[in-house]
């Protein structure tokens, strides 16, 4: 009893001791400099001073609050890799005469850039432009045209009466801002004469009929992304001379390429560790006993904080893991172990070893069941079995599958059977032991507050009976993410067949048509029987079977609404260029998200193009705004696909774009249903068969 006590004593003592060493070490910046300029923090490889910061492109002037080379104002910086700074806007204004006043902005930002994920291009104005224009090489990035009116102003709404608002393309560094009006109709001077163009923070701009003639000298706040090297991590760790990432930190490499085409990298204090990690001793071990984290049995009094890490303690007489996580406490029957013990140390030093071994690989298949039951539970199995127990419908098609089944199926998940990989997760093909092909999707992570959610969408998923998805033949819970079980599909995707070479001349207008048609088809089912929300719509979670059959996959960020509402409020997730703007700016999720994103596949069915490039062009940076523009310039023609336009007939490829066109209206409300989309299409797809060159198609629509 005594000696439970000083362990407990001990234990106390040494996380009292790590809290303070913790606490006491909060300096953000190189020893002997100053980390503050005014009430903003300046952390290392930033700081104040020449000797103070990781080089000249770093140093901040405390007088300005700016970095050399770079014209923004800067508000904050953080260790984890972003700044936020102030930038101005840009205004063309007409004056009563009908004169010009006109200001841009040339933005330098050195190797900071401009987060396209955390910011918004707005236009502010009626009749309104605002574009970016790339100053590396004279060439426009994205041009956003941000046909505003000024028809119905509602304060508080940026999507498209008065103002607007467009993500932003990566790269950007150096780049000219101007605003400009897209008709030469003036208006009322005393109420439109002003155009403005400008970047802001998301949610930190909010849209009020007077800022129509009273913007010319705000500016806004914008985050940036900073990196340090010029080099990938793998090669930045080669010089130990110059690799920054100091001790307890991890290396992770830039999404986005800087300077000359070579990525940065960012440092950031490893598991278990906080602080600055461009510092010597700057990461500092965390203390999991005092937080949240500590999840012993035993709370506090049963934790021991370790170096990144903890253990938790089992009490006397009691062995194994102490954490609720964990494989648990088990008593230790002392007759059982006595009787090793005498055995062990009768028979000699090799019986001793093997029955070492037997017990040691006794103790980790008890271990590895434990665990399979655990993530069993915490993956919502007894939700499933329960389900599946008590339903009366034999329809139910979902199946639990066991681990071995499927680490069997992948040659343990082999590297050379990864058909797909992406944000979300790694899909494998696999071959079950009755010769059934299947596709095995293993997740990065889940939301364990949305297990039942998640278990409602399997038992969903897997009643679709849909020709055109992708069919759900249940999951496996026994790992540490669930794994989904689908069909295989043979035919790869409609990304791989519209983008490479060797397969465009395959896809004819029609098939084509076929295409849209089966993909509204899928999307109408499963939005009025299922009401999932697809949030990923896009080419290449378009599977095509040998026979070009549609089959649409991957309802992996998948959302349920229930039956009573219209929509939920979420993380916005999905992919850049199909994403629905209105879901992007206010997290809002309804069934025309899907309907927007499906418009995106339409235009890249039409046109070829790819939704979202990174080789600089103005029309596939920003293919919805330049496919919008080109059809009301009457220039359609021009942006289309040579393999549509040499087989399709006009009047169809004109309704095609027609459909698109109202499809990606900015405002949801504007967009047709999925059912209205599949009855079009289907309409015109056997209109096309019927046609010959040269006939007219027409629809209640026109």
């Amino acid at each position: 009893m005594l000696l439970q006590l000083n362990v407990i004593l001990i234990a106390i003592l040494i996380a009292i001791l790590s809290t303070t060493k913790a606490e006491s070490q909060v300096a953000q910046s190189l020893p002997g400099c100053p980390d503050k300029c005014g009430n903003i923090t300046i952390p290392y490889p930033f700081g104040t001073q020449k000797h103070c910061s990781l080089s000249e492109a770093y140093q901040v002037n405390c007088k300005n609050l700016s970095v050399p080379k770079a014209n923004f104002k800067i508000l904050n910086i953080t260790v984890d890799g972003l700044m936020y700074g102030l930038l101005p806007v840009a205004h063309q204004c007409y004056n009563s005469t009908g004169s010009i006043n006109q200001l841009q902005h040339n933005i330098k930002l050195s190797r900071f850039r401009i987060s396209s994920t955390l910011n918004l291009l707005t236009a502010v104005g009626c009749h309104a432009n605002a574009a970016l224009k790339d100053l590396k090489d004279g060439s426009y990035i994205s041009v956003c045209i941000s046909r505003t009116s000024c028809n119905g102003l509602e304060n508080g709404s940026c999507f498209g009466q008065g103002c607007m608002q467009v993500p932003l393309p990566f790269r950007l560094t150096k780049f000219r801002l101007h605003a400009q009006r897209v008709t030469t109709k003036v208006g009322s001077w005393s109420f439109n004469n002003c155009t403005y163009a400008f970047l802001v923070q998301k949610d930190q701009y909010t849209f009020h009929e007077t800022d129509l003639d009273k913007m010319h000298n705000r500016s806004f706040p914008v985050a940036l992304e900073w990196t340090v090297g010029n080099t990938s991590c793998k090669e930045a760790k080669k010089n130990k001379n110059s690799y920054i990432c100091k001790e307890n930190s991890i290396c992770v490499d830039s999404l986005v390429k800087v300077d000359q085409g070579n990525p940065g990298y960012t440092c950031s204090c490893a598991k278990g560790y906080q602080g600055n990690a461009y510092l010597p001793h700057g990461c500092q071990d965390v203390n999991e006993c005092e937080g949240p984290q500590n999840d012993c049995v035993y709370g506090v009094y049963g934790c021991l904080n370790t170096n990144g890490s903890y253990t938790c303690s089992c009490p006397s007489g009691m062995l194994g893991d102490g954490r609720e996580s964990g494989s648990g406490c088990t008593h230790i029957e002392a007759k059982s172990l006595r009787s090793f013990l005498y055995i062990a140390i009768g028979t000699g030093p090799a019986a001793s070893i093997v029955l070492t071994f037997i017990l040691y690989w006794g103790l980790k298949q008890r271990r590895t069941i434990k665990n399979k039951e655990m993530f069993f539970k915490k993956n919502g199995g007894l939700i499933l079995q329960k389900i599946l127990f008590e339903s009366k419908q034999p329809s139910h098609k979902a199946k639990i599958f066991a681990a071995r089944v499927l680490v069997k199926a992948t040659n343990n998940f082999h590297k050379t059977n990864v058909i797909g990989q992406g944000g979300y997760g790694t899909v494998y093909k696999g071959t079950l032991e009755d010769n059934t092909r299947v596709a095995i999707k293993k997740s990065k992570s889940i939301d364990e507050n949305q297990i039942e959610q998640f278990i409602n969408e399997v038992i969903m998923l897997s009643e679709v009976s849909h020709p055109n998805v992708v069919r759900l033949l249940g999951c496996c819970l026994e790992t540490q993410t669930p794994l989904l079980v689908y069909e295989f599909v043979t035919n790869k995707t409609v990304f791989h067949h519209l983008h490479q070479k060797d397969c465009v001349s395959s896809m004819t207008f029609e098939r084509r048509l076929n295409i849209a048609t089966q993909t509204a088809e899928a999307l109408a089912h499963i939005h009025s029987t299922t009401q999932i929300i697809h949030r990923d719509i896009k080419s290449s979670n378009i599977l095509l079977t040998d026979d070009y059959t549609v089959k649409v996959s991957d309802f992996g960020i998948s959302r349920f609404i229930p039956m009573d509402q219209t929509h939920i409020q979420t993380l916005v997730h999905g992919t850049l260029g199909y994403i629905d703007p209105e879901y992007f700016r206010s997290g809002i999720l309804t069934e025309k998200s899907d309907v927007y994103s499906f418009g995106m596949v339409l235009v890249e069915l039409i046109t070829g193009r790819k939704v979202y490039s990174y080789d600089g062009t103005e029309s596939e940076l920003g293919l919805a705004m330049f496919f919008v523009s080109s059809l009301e310039r009457g220039c359609l023609i021009q942006i289309l696909d040579d393999q549509a336009k040499k087989e399709g007939i006009s009047d169809h490829i004109d309704y095609v774009a027609k459909i698109a066109k109202d499809c990606i209206q900015l405002e949801g409300k504007k967009r047709p249903n999925m059912e209205v989309v599949k009855e079009e299409l289907e309409k015109l797809r056997q209109s096309f068969i019927k046609s010959s060159p040269g006939e007219s198609w027409s629809s209640s629509l026109d």
